[in-house]
């Protein structure tokens, strides 16, 4: 005879889970018990919000995995609901376990009992409850299937604590096959050839690869493409790295310019949301062509004139064997714009001002890294500006909250990645603001021996949230928007990590170098130029 807990983590050991990211409560204290006998990682960390950013990482950074979290009950749940709406809106694939009062217990009031299951439905692509200890392998099965099926998302499986302490027999358990990587779908032949014949008779066309190419794992279809095509590509969300930056047919300083011109608009798994202004960036007259991996997702917002459903690598690959044409001298003109652009805010990245130029900053982060660094954007202002100056020189080297912006991702997605690659440099680009948020992680990281590095740009404010409150209302009436002068730096040291504090451009170098060599969870503080007014280079911005 077992308990559900050990049902429950022989599961998740068949599912490939091989860390739990957690907060300890006593409704999934069993869950605990299992994973220490199936050699599973448990990492507790200090919020719950934190255990279900870092599980969404794991699922980024491990392909045909599936990152897993469990949460205790009531305050438990409600803590990690943010990370669940975070996986929801950047499409990762998560499982959730949710503890739960006493089944026998079920609407008497017990200690932190609430509709869990109601409150997650809306957030995720499956959630329910099981109320059966032997049922707890099947119910698993069921929320990984719903998890990576089509477009990912989270699943959430609710456990009662009696359920989770029933005892069972373990013989007579069935433990379902549980796949990570769903049967391949296949686009249509006849739409393949649609879309040839489309993109045969354009002039302009550009593409816009995002998340579904990175869970369709078609990195290498999309090169080959773009080689044979010439065709201009721009990346968005998980895309990002998905082409490597230093590929000819990479571009990403010329986006707005070049949709305004584009008659054929080819979007690769990503939707036509506020980043595109629900379609409105795409001229009128063009054409879509659409790749996504399921049929919900087509016309969404504005009508797609080609649609292919199904895996968007192989749906790649059946264009790129069909089509002969190349798109030279538009990519050269949209090159030249690049290079144009790039040359106007040299002066920045050079810049030895102090407080530092935000570009010199990100020029100081892009001159130090190498292609196996992980880099994690936590922030919106500075991470928007260095996103621009430092490249994502391989695939899965970098993670940022996706189309949700939530703040605080920085140091769960960091002890994932450290988690699953101890040997690789996992850098943090926080601002101030976002740092406030999960930065007390780093008592975990610590905990852990995790020698994650952070590195702030620290302007004392919200900086995002100023300029257009200054330039909409006037700067007498700015609110809610300037931070403290803080010494984060000082926060790391005390929690026991390595801390650097840094006025001048020429120090953030030496700092990096310094907390990497620490061997210590370290935090680089960055004091940058505080814009109050519409930023120096704004054509950048």
């Amino acid at each position: 005879m077992v308990h559900g807990g050990k049902l429950a983590a022989k599961a998740l050991k068949d599912a490939g889970v091989g860390a739990i990211f957690t907060l300890s409560g006593g409704h999934i204290m069993p869950i605990y018990d299992g994973a220490l006998d199936e050699g599973i990682a448990i990492i507790d960390v200090r919020h719950e919000q934190a255990a279900v950013h870092a599980a969404d990482a794991y699922s980024r950074l491990n392909p045909g995995k599936i990152g897993c979290a469990a949460l205790t009950a009531g305050p438990g749940i409600t803590d990690g609901v943010t990370g669940i709406a975070n996986a929801w809106r950047a499409n990762s694939p998560i499982l959730v376990l949710g503890g739960q009062g006493p089944f026998n217990n079920l609407r008497r009031g017990s200690l932190q009992e609430m509709d869990h299951v109601s409150m997650i439905r809306p957030i995720s692509k499956w959630a329910d409850a099981c109320y059966e200890t032997s049922r707890i392998p099947e119910y698993i099965e069921m929320a990984v299937r719903a998890a990576v099926t089509g477009t990912p998302g989270p699943a959430f499986l609710e456990i009662p604590m009696d359920v989770l302490m029933g005892p069972a027999e373990m013989e007579n358990v069935y433990f379902p096959q549980i796949r990570t990587t769903p049967p391949q779908v296949i686009p249509d032949p006849q739409d393949v050839q649609q879309a040839i014949d489309l993109l045969t008779q354009a002039e302009r066309p550009l593409m816009l690869a995002g998340t579904g190419v990175k869970w369709s794992q078609g990195s290498a279809s999309l090169a080959e493409f773009a080689e044979k095509t010439k065709v201009p590509v721009f990346l968005n969300g998980m895309g990002r790295g998905q082409l490597q930056s230093n590929h000819p047919q990479f571009f990403n300083r010329v986006r707005k310019e070049a949709m305004s011109q584009c008659d054929v608009f080819i979007l690769a798994g990503s939707p036509l949301d506020f980043r595109l202004k629900y379609g409105g960036s795409i001229p009128q007259e063009a054409k879509i062509i659409q790749l996504e991996m399921e049929a919900s997702l087509i016309g969404q917002n504005r009508s797609s004139d080609v649609a292919l459903v199904g895996n968007i690598g192989t749906a790649l690959e059946e264009i790129t064997k069909g089509i002969s044409k190349e798109f030279k001298e538009w990519s050269s003109e949209l090159r030249s714009r690049e290079e144009e652009i790039a040359a106007g805010f040299e002066s920045q990245l050079s810049s030895d001002e102090s407080p530092v130029d935000p570009l010199r900053f990100a020029a100081e982060i892009r001159d130090f890294i190498d292609e196996d660094t992980i880099l994690i954007g936590d922030g919106g202002d500075i991470v928007a500006q260095v996103s621009k100056v430092v490249p994502v020189l391989k695939e899965n080297c970098w993670m940022d909250p996706g189309p949700l912006g939530t703040l605080g991702v920085g140091m769960p997605f960091a002890l994932a990645a450290q988690h699953t690659f101890p040997d690789r440099r996992v850098l943090i680009i926080y601002g101030d603001g976002a740092f406030g948020l999960n930065g007390f992680e780093y008592d975990t990281a610590i905990r852990f021996n995790l020698p994650i590095v952070g590195i702030v740009g620290n302007d004392s404010a919200w900086g995002q949230m100023l300029r257009p409150q200054v330039g909409i209302y006037g700067a007498e009436r700015k609110v809610a928007v300037d931070l403290a002068d803080t010494r984060y730096d000082k926060v790391v040291e005390a929690l026991g990590g390595h801390g650097e504090y840094c006025e001048r451009p020429e120090e953030i170098r030496p700092a990096l170098e310094r907390s990497f060599a620490s061997g210590k969870p370290a935090l680089i503080n960055v004091k940058i130029r505080k814009d109050e007014g519409a930023p120096k280079g704004s054509t950048y911005v």
